[in-house]
């Protein structure tokens, strides 16, 4: 049993961060599959969705990003999962993973910011007392992203080569024909999530990276739950000499780095994956690790 226990460990370490964020779709699933068998109970995670009405999610603000783990059906969360993991597979080879985190998360946030808006606002427009669940902001937020920073990037779709912006506009209008059905608030958030991975794309575009105040944030709830290994009586002395241009040699490589990532990934943007070299593409899957 400890040998298996180390086996687990070990895979999921060498998972990456959408892979981890996949096992723990799949993990609740299950916990709240378990529920639902053991005690007869259909909304057996229902203190993890997002509620519809203002009152009550005062009462359980977490359920912003809670929801989005919580699935019930198994073709819900089959596709959310297929798509999170290929989108994932894709964004990881191109950006770093903590741009991932913030568009993920964000995409969420914002899509159910946005169902929570629909629901109050123009009430006669959907069901009454309605939850919303899925992942399905967050990951649309992580494609229209991609979509929008290299639009004339091509994927290959069965037999023909599509580009993404194609697909972007494609899923958007679904999700916007998806407002007259019967998950209208469902695809509301999807349109959030939507419309936050377009924002960030544009304004990354322009040289302002949106989530950075967000990450600061999960940076500092991150720290909370690590053990600090400084010692109160070790006494640090910075030698002043490895600085580059007012930057510490290490923040003056990351910036150096930044920098070539931003000129291949607008050689994507213009010429498409395959124009890069072969050097080009092993930067960018390094980058992405």
């Amino acid at each position: 049993m400890t040998s298996l226990n180390k086996d687990i460990q070990d895979k999921l370490q060498n998972l990456n961060v959408f892979e981890k964020i996949i096992a723990a779709n799949l993990f609740i699933f299950f916990i709240g599959l378990i529920i639902k068998v053991s005690f007869n109970i259909n909304e057996s995670l229902s203190w993890l969705e997002l509620p519809s009405s203002l009152s009550e999610f005062i009462l359980k603000p977490w359920s912003i990003i809670t929801y989005a783990f919580v699935h019930y059906d198994f073709w819900h969360i089959l596709f959310n999962m297929l798509w999170l993991y290929f989108i994932g597979r894709m964004f990881s080879n191109l950006f770093p993973v903590k741009l991932g985190l913030n568009i993920y998360f964000l995409g969420a946030i914002f899509g159910g910011l946005l169902f929570l808006f629909g629901y109050n606002v123009i009430p006669s427009f959907f069901d009454t007392n309605s939850r919303l669940v899925g992942a399905s902001a967050a990951v649309r937020a992580l494609l229209i992203f991609i979509c929008t920073y290299m639009p004339n990037m091509e994927v290959r779709f069965f037999t023909f080569n599509l580009k993404l912006w194609y697909l972007g506009v494609a899923i958007v209008v679904i999700d916007f024909l998806g407002l007259f059905g019967l998950n209208a608030g469902g695809n509301f958030a999807h349109l959030g999530g939507a419309l936050l991975g377009y924002i960030y794309a544009i304004q990354l575009k322009k040289g302002h990276d949106i989530g950075k105040g967000f990450e600061r944030i999960m940076d500092w709830f991150v720290s909370l739950f690590k053990k600090s290994n400084r010692s109160p009586l070790k006494t640090v002395h910075k030698n002043k000499s490895e600085r580059v241009a007012g930057y510490t040699k290490k923040d003056f490589d990351a910036f150096n780095n930044q920098k070539k990532i931003d000129v291949i990934l607008d050689k994507i943007s213009k010429s498409g994956y395959d124009s890069l070299t072969k050097e080009e593409k092993e930067f960018l899957f390094k980058a992405g690790k």
